[in-house]
């Protein structure tokens, strides 16, 4: 028998995602500008979130960059 797996998403809103990563809303948006974070999707015409997982992939990220030998924390 086949069966299928379904992956399931959450999206976080920016409360929530500032929350998760302690980014304030001017960083959070320009981390975006600059290509160091994830881009929203659109959810409505003025609506948007971010997906959970990758929330969690750049915190990772992150972590695994500050716990690197002689890397300098990044500057925020």
């Amino acid at each position: 028998m086949h069966q299928k797996t379904y992956h399931e998403f959450s999206i976080l809103r920016r409360p929530q995602v500032q929350q998760r990563t302690g980014l304030s809303r001017s960083t959070l948006y320009q981390y975006i500008k600059d290509g160091d974070f994830p881009k929203p999707v659109q959810l409505g015409l003025r609506a948007v979130g971010w997906l959970e997982s990758d929330i969690s992939d750049w915190i990772a990220k992150r972590v695994r960059e500050a716990r690197r030998p002689g890397k300098a924390p990044a500057a925020q």
